[in-house]
């Protein structure tokens, strides 16, 4: 009898689950792997289309974004503009790997090392995912937020509901906690308390706007500012949750509509600060666990050629002068990395005993890799990993690219100036807080107009798009009901460098 798990590029169900019990073994055991259950799941490609156009989640509600996105996908796709990918993975538990059934056997084993356990080893054991997502009760959720938005098209018709999740879904980036606060109780618990908050967040309304002053003209005492700012919680840069808690003019059902948008938010948070660390560990993760299968005499000559084709296009990096360079590939990146460290760990120089001496030489790269994946994210994960036998190796350099200069300049290169210069600049280009605009909501008139004041910091001059900021901020003010203003101010100076403002519609949001 062959020893091979399979030979040839047809699958079937009972060499999916072979195959899954023999990297099962290796992940656990050797890699010291722990992971949430899996469920894995054969699609078609229409499904993936679908899978895609909803964000990838298994439950999602209607609107109109997503049959577009999927029209979209769909006609790239038929006409050879655009692939697929091989997988798609959800944060929850069970953790669900969506595989596409054109998949060669050879490719079915390699998305379930990435995904089944690369991928849900690092949702598990991650720190920020730890903190900020409830994988056990994110699918009991999606399926409330569902049924809930479908209940509210039933009772107050789909236009308003519409409405509602457009103005949402424009400020999902600003629709989340980025600081730790009390963690999100459970999840699956949500649709009981959705109908404890009614009569809750009713007081919290009349208690706020029974402050408004009534007297016209009144003038209020400097200390009446901090009190207003102290009873509003401003400032705020979650701006979805201060308009579902503060806003005085949406019904409870709006509210909760609101709430919907922000926990999915909150949910991919973690996602967008760890893209180099996730796919790293995944691609880190199938390489090895092939590579042993390889070793074992469990996969052929032909199978693993086809893995390295495979994962060599995933992890391709054009050089800075190709046409289709696009930036530094986070696959690249990732797993560039997790090589490195592996190396550093076991088989280290002196050099990398100088740069790492808490793990250099170490021994055992898999623990050090288990370590890391659990107390990083990108920019801080760079910053502490990324070695100068790494930057030589993938040839980076720092380039000044300046908007007073008339050429660009390169300021930093192989040297230990030099790479620690660029470890800093590497690292900084996948720190959100620097990526993202810095908008908070400061102020509100209660005395007056009710006007919502917001502020963005601008940071090296980058100042927003003027007709993305204003059809933003319509958003803001259907959501608020009143007057919204912008005010673009110079983190340096504090001077005001733009100004935006919007109404809301003459057609209320009710």
């Amino acid at each position: 009898m062959s020893a091979l798990l399979f030979e040839g590029a047809d699958w079937d169900y009972d060499k999916l689950r072979r195959v899954y019990d023999a990297i099962e073994a290796i992940a656990v055991q050797e890699l010291g792997l722990d992971i949430y259950p899996n469920q894995i799941e054969v699609i078609t490609a229409e499904q993936m289309l679908d899978a895609y156009s909803s964000i990838g989640m298994p439950l999602m509600y209607k609107h109109w974004s997503f049959g577009k996105r999927f029209a979209r996908d769909e006609t790239l796709y038929r006409r050879g503009l655009r692939g697929l990918a091989y997988e798609i993975v959800i944060n929850s538990s069970p953790c669900i790997s969506y595989i596409m059934e054109e998949n060669s056997m050879t490719l079915q084993a390699v998305v379930m090392a990435h995904a089944a356990f690369g991928h849900n080893h690092f949702f598990k054991n991650n720190n920020l995912f730890r903190q900020w997502t409830d994988a056990r009760g994110i699918l009991s959720y999606l399926d409330f937020a569902k049924s809930y938005v479908s209940r509210c098209e039933e009772r107050y018709g789909h236009d308003a509901v519409e409405r509602i999740l457009d103005a949402a879904h424009a400020l999902m980036d600003h629709g989340v906690h980025r600081y730790p606060r009390p963690r999100t109780p459970d999840l699956r618990q949500e649709e009981a308390r959705e109908r404890d908050r009614r009569e809750y967040q009713q007081r919290i309304y009349n208690d706020l706007w029974r402050t408004v002053p009534k007297r016209a003209g009144a003038v209020q005492e400097p200390k009446a500012v901090s009190e207003r700012k102290k009873l509003l919680d401003l400032p705020e840069e979650n701006i979805l949750y201060f308009l579902e808690k503060k806003s005085p003019r949406l019904k409870q059902w709006q509210r909760e509509l609101l709430r919907i948008v922000r926990h999915i938010a909150q949910y991919f948070y973690p996602q967008k600060q760890t893209k180099v660390m996730n796919e790293g560990c995944a691609t880190a993760v199938h390489y090895a666990i092939m590579t042993r299968l390889s070793e074992r005499g469990r996969i052929g000559e032909g199978a693993m050629l086809e893995f390295l084709q495979s994962h060599t296009s995933v992890t391709f990096q054009p050089d800075y002068d190709d046409p289709r360079f696009g930036g530094l590939n986070p696959y690249t990146l990732g797993f560039a990395m997790m090589q490195d460290i592996r190396r550093i760990a076991e088989h280290p120089t002196d050099e990398d005993r100088e740069w790492f001496p808490d793990f250099a030489g170490r021994g055992d790269g898999w623990a050090v890799l288990r370590e890391a994946w659990a107390a990083f994210r990108d920019e801080s994960f760079i910053l502490q990993f990324l070695s100068p036998h790494l930057i030589r190796s993938l040839r980076l350099f720092h380039v000044r690219d300046d908007s007073d200069d008339a050429v660009l300049r390169v300021e930093r290169i192989h040297n230990e100036r030099g790479y620690r210069a660029i470890r800093r600049a590497l690292a900084r280009q996948h720190d959100l807080a620097y990526l993202e605009p810095d908008i908070q909501i400061v102020d509100v008139d209660l005395a007056g107009d009710r006007r919502l004041i917001l502020h963005h910091r601008v940071t090296n001059g980058q100042l927003l798009e003027p007709a993305d900021a204003r059809a933003v901020l319509r958003h803001i003010a259907a959501l608020w009901g009143y007057e919204t203003v912008l005010l673009e101010v110079s983190a340096a100076s504090d001077a005001v460098l733009r100004e935006h403002s919007a109404n809301p519609p003459p057609v209320t949001v009710d």
